[in-house]
């Protein structure tokens, strides 16, 4: 079968798409992925060593990401969402729309990061099969629990949040997303979740079950697959010579990043994170932000790394200190490493509180809240306790790195097969 998938964002939203894309290579069926990164990075190398057909979807994307960053740091999610999707998606709509169109015509089915809607549009309008992959199931609705940061009061009033949610997501998003679709001549829509952004066929949740204990509250289009990872052949990455010295120098170190968000206040990050390794006492790998503090050089007991796959240095560390974010999330616990997790927004104090009730991190410490003394704090309060330590092993025997690839392949294709021939 001929199957194209369409992402858009930052590496965090194109590497899931390229796991999938691996999986459905190997099981036979011939794959192409359109990206559109707004860092401007090219996975074109990834893409040929794996037999999968790669399109750069627009050759630019003109965005200052540092500029942004430090513009947003205090927006709230909608906020910083909209003003998101004004730098770098709705100038780039109709480039985006034209590629999801092609890619339709071409395939037999596509698959889309869950916010391209211009890829369920184009499906739509050919009648094709579109699938979406979520990153993070704290907007999908249940039966019985509330939405996060509302009241559990019972299961009559949690279904009514939910609709009340589905307003809020309406007046901060509905009026701009909804230009498209309703130029191409669409049936309105009532929500902006699930009916524009999700598929109405089958929308894939790539996230371990491990964080997904109602599951069986879903409506039965969102189907859990778990953490779409790259196998360890499509990275080609090694540790530098001089950062193995380093990890074989003493204890496991804590590892520190706050992943692109680190941009926005570079400085102040890499003060934060060598003060609070100095006050804690502790080895550090810290991946830099600053020219201050270039990559691959040591000082003391704190070693500075440049942008790299995560798993490959999670693994030698004991705890991860970061921002929360969904790869960087499942990338830890992966590792069998603890987090410390200092959110910027509400679906990083989303993911924050997921690994804090399952007691592998300790209580989330906002970024505005955030300084050395309280950070050293929650590093020493993981170092030192066993029953987390113990949780962290437990966390990584339970997942399998490679089940949410062939999860996801297999209940597409269970999917593909309930279509009428």
């Amino acid at each position: 079968m001929k199957i194209g998938l369409q992402t858009w964002g930052s590496n965090g939203d194109i590497r899931p798409l390229l796991a999938l894309s691996e999986a459905l290579q190997k099981a036979g069926h011939q794959v192409t992925l359109a990206a559109s990164s707004i860092d401007n990075s090219s996975y074109t190398d990834i893409c040929q060593r794996l037999a999968i057909g790669y399109r750069q979807v627009t050759a630019h994307i003109d965005f200052d990401m540092p500029a942004f960053a430090q513009k947003t740091f205090r927006m709230n999610t909608l906020q910083w969402l909209n003003a998101l999707l004004e730098a770098v998606f709705f100038p780039y709509e109709q480039t985006i729309y034209e590629a999801s169109k092609q890619l339709v015509e071409e395939n037999d089915c596509v698959i889309g990061h869950h916010f391209l809607y211009p890829l369920k549009l184009a499906a739509s309008k050919q009648k094709k099969p579109h699938v979406s992959v979520t990153f993070c199931h704290g907007a999908i609705s249940m039966a019985e629990q509330p939405p996060f940061k509302f009241p559990d009061l019972s299961p009559l009033i949690n279904r009514f949040q939910w609709h009340i949610l589905d307003y809020i997501f309406d007046f901060a998003l509905k009026n701009n997303l909804s230009k498209l679709w309703l130029s191409e001549g669409m049936p309105a829509f009532k929500h902006v979740f699930p009916e524009l952004l999700n598929s109405d066929f089958l929308n894939l949740v790539a996230v371990d079950p491990l964080f997904c204990p109602y599951q069986n509250q879903w409506h039965p289009i969102h189907q859990n697959c778990g953490f779409l990872n790259l196998s360890d052949t499509a990275e080609t990455w090694l540790i530098s010579e001089d950062l193995q010295e380093f990890i074989k120098q003493g204890e496991k170190p804590v590892y520190m990043t706050f992943g692109s968000l680190q941009q926005a206040v570079p400085d102040w990050s890499m003060d934060l994170f060598i003060k609070a390794a100095q006050k804690t006492n502790c080895r550090a790998i810290i991946q830099t932000s600053s020219d201050r503090y270039p990559p691959e050089t040591q000082h003391g007991d704190i070693y500075f790394i440049g942008k790299h796959p995560h798993q490959a240095v999670f693994k030698h560390c004991a705890a991860v200190v970061h921002h929360g974010g969904a790869g960087t999330t499942h990338s830890a616990t992966l590792s069998g490493c603890l987090s410390i997790v200092v959110p910027f927004m509400d679906e990083q104090l989303f993911w924050a509180c997921q690994l804090q009730h399952l007691n592998l991190a300790p209580a989330p410490l906002p970024a505005r809240n955030a300084t050395a003394t309280a950070l050293s704090e929650r590093i020493r309060e993981v170092l030192q306790s066993e029953s987390m330590r113990l949780n962290a092993l437990k966390a990584k025997n339970k997942i399998d790195p490679g089940q949410g690839a062939r999860r996801a392949v297999q209940l597409l294709a269970a999917a593909l097969s309930r279509i009428p021939p």
